[in-house]
């Protein structure tokens, strides 16, 4: 089960923050952190992304990388 999902600030301009605000509405007992940058640049700069357990998780849109999410919840 993961417990938290880092976001980067910086990704919100790609589509994060509207996946953002839906995994905060749909799983609220999952913690979420925003960092200013987490340092994937080059994921950042083309996709959706998130780090969880520090590994990237990404994805083309935040529609995509939503069910990605929702698939590795269970």
């Amino acid at each position: 089960m993961m417990k938290k999902i880092k976001y980067c600030k910086k990704n919100f301009k790609n589509g994060s923050k509207s996946l953002y605000k839906a995994m905060k509405e749909q799983y609220p007992d999952i913690k979420r952190k925003k960092s200013d940058c987490l340092g994937n640049c080059r994921t950042c700069r083309h996709e959706c992304f998130v780090v969880v357990k520090s590994k990237c998780i990404s994805a083309p849109s935040s529609d995509l990388l939503y069910k990605q999410l929702k698939k590795m919840i269970g």
